[in-house]
């Protein structure tokens, strides 16, 4: 069985929903363990009864360390600071022999379990931004991302998570400061520091907005191939990472930060998936609450209205940039 932990609040609960489904449709035996942020979080996952979840309350996971340094972080530095806390509470509390760190926003294409063979015997696994050469300048953020991680159970594993947990109980914060940042830039030196730590090679984990321009993609069946285009190497598309997908007034979506160019290729075959897994999951969660809102809503649609030019172009095409409304993404003719 594969085990996952992974940790939102409310606004993230259609994501986090639509990741959780995604698993189910593409994972022959998975767990996942999800730590909710807020009681509205926990009580919405409960009363949904994943049969392949364990929801843990805040109440439950937060112990004397976390709580002495809550109140001195944001709650992102703070969620950043757990996400360590995460995986080493999940091994320990449930008796796992491995656990895999999942951000809430990320949807899966593929059983991941191909990930995780490419350990060997190695017992950490982490995986690259591998940034696209416009957006090099980002790497100061860390040459590894928080999206996907793996630790074993292992004397060799645990020491890598037991580091990590108590550095980031030092110093886990939104900037740049002595070669820190968050609790990101910490893995930087890992594969040199530790023994046993596995940077994953397959293509198709870890497809994010920040290095999808390297490739493109067709959708046969059920499947996502991509291919690179610098080498024409061909792989599945395992998971992509929606970083900085919201949504926005007048029910439409913000697919990105603005800074990342995302071809129509992408859309078609990976941002058009994620529509339509976010609209299920919020049919899922309306069906028990109607009140619950299961997502943020930004305003970044009003840079667009406020020039003609622009606003004309957003209604009649139903997308400008990285901003498409909600029927344009899912039903619209994306070439």
């Amino acid at each position: 069985m594969l085990n996952f932990c992974t940790l939102f609040n409310t606004t993230y609960l259609s994501r986090g929903l639509a990741m959780y489904r995604s698993l189910e449709k593409y994972s022959a035996d998975f767990h996942l363990y999800i730590v909710a942020f807020d009681d509205h979080c926990f009580d919405l996952l409960t009363r949904l009864s994943l049969e392949s979840a364990t929801i843990i309350s805040l109440k439950q996971f937060e112990n004397e360390r976390l709580l002495e340094i809550k109140n001195d972080r944001t709650d992102a530095e703070y969620c950043w600071t757990c996400a360590s806390f995460s995986i080493k509470y999940c091994i320990e509390t449930f008796n796992l022999d491995h656990c895999t760190y999942v951000d809430a926003d990320l949807l899966f294409f593929k059983d991941p379990s191909i990930l995780l063979e490419e350990m060997g015997e190695k017992s950490v696994l982490i995986t690259e931004h591998r940034f696209s050469p416009r957006y090099m300048q980002a790497v100061s953020n860390g040459k590894y991302c928080v999206q996907f991680m793996t630790f074993r159970n292992t004397w060799g594993g645990m020491e890598v998570l037991n580091w990590w947990v108590d550095a980031c109980i030092t110093w886990c914060f939104n900037r740049i400061e002595d070669g820190k940042f968050g609790d990101q830039r910490y893995l930087d030196d890992w594969t040199t520091r530790f023994s046993t730590v596995h940077v994953l090679q397959h293509l198709g984990g870890g497809v994010a907005p920040w290095n999808v321009q390297q490739y493109d993609f067709k959708t046969e069946g059920t499947k996502v191939l991509g291919r690179e285009t610098a080498t024409n190497e061909r792989f599945n598309l395992v998971f992509y990472h929606y970083h900085g997908f919201h949504y926005t007034k007048n029910d439409a979506y913000s697919l990105s930060n603005e800074t990342y160019q995302l071809e129509r290729n992408h859309v078609r075959h990976i941002y058009r998936a994620y529509g339509t897994a976010l609209s299920e999951a919020e049919k899922i969660i309306n069906a028990y609450n109607k009140e619950i809102v299961s997502h943020e809503v930004t305003d970044d649609i009003s840079w667009i209205k406020k020039v003609p030019g622009r606003s004309l172009l957003f209604f009649l095409r139903g997308y400008y940039k990285n901003i498409y409304k909600k029927n344009a993404l899912e039903y619209g003719f994306l070439s």
